[in-house]
């Protein structure tokens, strides 16, 4: 399986550069790293070729802000199940429950401890490889699963001559 040899990818969404050096510093060498600096970028980049595993995102950002890009993500059938995780300076619990209800995965305030956002990460990509793991074993057991209906009204269904 070739899954478990590619880096997976992580989308770092944030206007602010120190936080991307930081955060870039800390996974690119676990994680194959993509950076966007404002929203749309960042709904370009999720909805590209190379969509990301897990999106690390900022609230606080020119339009459209991050409250608004996961409402976006979590609408579109292509990157719902992208993991949404804030990453801002947002400390208020209605921020939180707010990012919550949008749909995000986790909610980490800023300033952000490394080691426990990169255990963070790791357990929400864990996650979303099973997720992807499951919906495909599904996906295939649905296929198979016409293939035998079918197979089965050709022999036994069809009228006899």
């Amino acid at each position: 399986m070739t899954d478990a040899i590619q880096p997976q990818k992580i989308l770092i969404v944030d206007d602010t550069p120190q936080s991307i050096k930081l955060l870039v510093a800390a996974l690119k060498n676990d994680y194959t790293i993509t950076v966007a600096t404002n929203g749309i970028e960042a709904l370009e980049l999720a909805t590209g070729q190379a969509p990301p595993d897990l999106i690390l995102l900022d609230i606080v950002m020119p339009e459209p802000d991050g409250y608004q890009v996961c409402t976006r993500l979590k609408a579109n059938k292509l990157t719902r199940d992208i993991p949404v995780v804030f990453l801002t300076a947002l400390a208020e619990d209605e921020d939180e429950t707010k990012g919550l209800g949008l749909g995000a995965v986790d909610y980490i305030i800023k300033p952000f401890k490394l080691p426990i956002v990169k255990a963070r990460i790791k357990t929400h990509l864990e996650l979303k490889r099973c997720h992807d793991v499951l919906k495909k074993m599904l996906c295939e057991q649905a296929t198979a699963l016409t293939r035998a209906e079918t197979e089965y009204a050709r022999l036994f269904c069809a009228p006899r001559r």
